[in-house]
């Protein structure tokens, strides 16, 4: 090869070796991104034949971003995240095991579980600090629920709750009263609770009584305002015509007949 020649091949050849370089990274980046997107603690893997997402005491505070849309069963469990907002798992249609337990959910957002009525067949919300929950959160939600382990105010809306969700096997147990509207309840399985007594018809009778008290008082009140409104009449009356009867007889005579006319 001449002088010149291999000036010639020279450009070629690193150009030619720029190519595949950045062609090299850009494969790279593309197989090490899906790693670096996830947060620190979570990463994906199969497990029998299913597409799993681990977050396990990952140390979250919220539902990651990013996940698979592609994943069957995710795991959130150990972590500190405080409350579920609305389509937190909208984007996992293929979703059918959320496992929620071991965290801080103090509040769950209507719409939460959005997306995920079809396909859910596995739902753990246990030991976390759950108080009072609407049944609309759960919403065409065919999977069983595990609600066991919380602090739950047992009311109507508990009652409603548990009568809309299906339990987990073995989870109803878990259920109990951390706090009531009738304080003799507070420390019993809930599922006992409601065997005794219905709190929404006891809601509903606590509801009734007090609006006839409320209409009992206003009652009252205005029947008191009537028998001091006459009493008042009744008394002026008298007053008038004592003096009346001070007075000389004509001009007397002349203000009874307008005091009776003003009294008719």
């Amino acid at each position: 090869v001449t002088a010149a020649q291999g000036v010639l091949l020279c450009p070629i050849t690193m150009g030619l070796l720029l190519q595949s370089l950045f062609l090299l990274l850009l494969l790279l980046g593309s197989c090490l991104h899906p790693a670096a997107a996830f947060p620190k603690g979570c990463y994906p893997s199969e497990e029998e034949g299913l597409k799993t997402f681990r977050c396990s005491n990952a140390q979250l505070t919220e539902v990651p971003r990013d996940i698979p849309n592609d994943t069957n069963k995710l795991y959130l469990d150990s972590n500190q995240i405080p409350f579920l907002p609305r389509d937190a798992f909208r984007d996992l249609p293929l979703l059918l095991e959320l496992d929620l337990s071991h965290n801080a959910i103090a509040r769950v957002e209507s719409g939460a579980f959005q997306g995920l009525a079809e396909h859910l067949h596995s739902l753990d919300l246990s030991s976390n600090r759950l108080v009072s929950v609407s049944k609309d959160t759960f919403s065409n939600l065919k999977a069983k629920v595990n609600l066991s382990n919380n602090p739950w105010l047992c009311d109507c809306r508990l009652q409603e709750l548990i009568r809309a969700v299906e339990l987990a096997a073995d989870s109803s147990g878990g259920i109990v009263c951390e706090s009531s509207t009738q304080e003799e309840h507070v420390g019993k399985a809930f599922l006992q609770v409601i065997a005794d007594t219905d709190l929404c018809n006891m809601y509903k009778k606590t509801t009734d009584i007090a609006m006839l008290v409320t209409m009992f008082g206003w009652f009252a009140m205005v029947i008191s305002y009537l028998v001091y409104y006459v009493r008042q009449n009744q008394e002026d009356a008298r007053r008038h015509l004592e003096y009346l009867k001070s007075l000389p007889s004509k001009q007397r005579r002349s203000e009874e007949s307008s005091t009776i006319s003003t009294v008719v």
